[in-house]
């Protein structure tokens, strides 16, 4: 999980290696090379059944996947693997791959048209309204045998119940990553409503997404992430109006860089993406609010307009392979469904209380469940009247001031005229 501390500390070993091979220091120059050899660990790829991946090779087939960015291990890394070129070497199978910020930027990608997709990584909720409006389809499970790893805790999950649309491929939980020497404030005293402090104006991040953003507003509230009451929405979005005045951006990816920059001080965020920026900037601290947040499960679907569904299921497939599931994961730091993934995993990472929350921890968190399309439009209208307000909030003191500055010409001009008046007649 801690690649970027691995690649320094490669490189400070390395540094040291060579300091010693310069003073003569042969013996010590070994010793060195053998404990850098420990702290890379190779990932290696084993396939139970290889012949299962070549039903297609030679016929010069594509997939189309779309998945979320910094979403997949891409051997990036010393000794880790890029899982793309690996299938692609296995099984012949070219992928053609691009990335999506937010869910409602999938859907309405696929939903407009024009474009084909063989496999898409949507969450929960999104999963079940795709599935409603017949836009994914049914996947073959005979054709996924590594399903057999996903744990049951993540089968039979409200959005997919009989999980026949869906292959988790993620889990993980929302919470606050903040710079500790700046917000001066124990873990446990730290809530949601943090992001209204104007202590930190101008520092604050926002999700730009109305699903997460209304969340949060309605956690604070006391109302449920799946609520449907158009009043209890609307108290949500007047929240998160409040809010805006004091927000320096809303952002979804870019948190990771502004976080790490120091450009901005606090922000809802993602556990997994907020262990790897941790393991960037130690200035950072994570939690996830007492009140109470979202637990998400993001997964593997095939849309209805796929022209290679076997194709995708193989790739599926390739993805629950045990030395992959745990290679994703060892680079995304999100959590794993995947039993074997898990066990693989360093046990210091298996008692993160980040990665995996104790059930105590679970208890205040809640899936989110696909709404109504009548509430879906009711919480979308809100929040595109929430952030053009942003823009309203300028606008309204423009005209003022434009009127301001056209007085004080009219003013001058006059001035200027009865001064020039008084010196003509005299």
């Amino acid at each position: 999980m801690m690649k970027n501390k691995k690649k320094y500390l490669s490189l400070l070993l390395s540094t040291v290696l060579f300091a010693s091979m310069l003073s003569g220091c042969a013996s010590d120059s070994d010793n060195a090379e053998e404990e850098g050899e420990e702290e890379v660990v190779e990932q290696t790829l084993t396939i139970a059944d290889e012949d299962y991946y070549t039903r297609f090779k030679g016929d010069d087939v594509e997939i189309n996947v779309y998945n979320w960015g910094e979403y997949i291990c891409i051997g990036e890394e010393e000794g880790t693997l890029d899982i793309l070129t690996e299938f692609e070497e296995l099984t012949g199978i070219k992928v053609n791959y691009t990335t999506f910020a937010t869910n409602e930027e999938l859907y309405a990608k696929l939903k407009g048209g024009g474009v084909s997709y063989d496999v898409i990584i949507p969450s929960d909720y999104m999963i079940s309204k795709m599935i409603k409006e017949d836009m994914v389809q049914k996947i073959d499970m005979n054709n996924i045998p590594n399903y057999k790893y996903i744990m049951d805790d993540f089968r039979n999950l409200e959005y997919d119940p009989q999980n026949e649309y869906s292959v988790p491929y993620t889990w993980g939980t929302v919470g606050i990553i903040y710079d500790t020497t700046v917000i001066d404030v124990a873990p446990e005293d730290i809530d949601w409503d943090i992001l209204w402090n104007e202590d930190y104006a101008d520092q604050i991040l926002m999700f730009d997404n109305p699903r997460d953003a209304f969340a949060i507003a309605e956690i604070m509230l006391g109302y449920s992430l799946n609520t449907e009451n158009e009043k209890e929405l609307e108290e949500a979005a007047e929240l998160l109006k409040d809010q805006k005045k004091i927000v320096q951006a809303y952002v979804m990816d870019e948190i990771f860089d502004k976080m790490g920059a120091g450009d901005a001080l606090i922000a809802p965020y993602y556990a997994g993406d907020a262990l790897m920026i941790m393991d960037e900037n130690e200035d950072l601290g994570f939690v996830v609010p007492k009140s109470g947040t979202n637990l998400f499960v993001d997964a593997m679907c095939i849309p209805t307009s796929s022209k290679q569904k076997e194709a995708a299921e193989m790739f599926i497939n390739f993805m629950c392979e045990p030395d992959i599931a745990y290679a994703n994961i060892d680079y995304i730091c999100y959590s794993t469904p995947h039993s074997a993934a898990y066990d693989m995993l360093d046990e210091e990472v298996r008692n993160d209380p980040v990665s995996y929350p104790s059930d105590e921890v679970k208890e205040h968190m809640t899936v989110f469940v696909n709404l109504s399309d009548e509430a879906s439009k009711t919480m979308q209208d809100l929040w595109t009247q929430m952030k053009s307000a942003e823009d309203e909030t300028t606008s309204r003191w423009l005209m003022p001031v434009f009127l301001v500055a056209c007085l004080l010409a009219v003013i001058v001009i006059l001035i200027r005229r009865h001064i020039k008046n008084k010196k003509d007649i005299f």
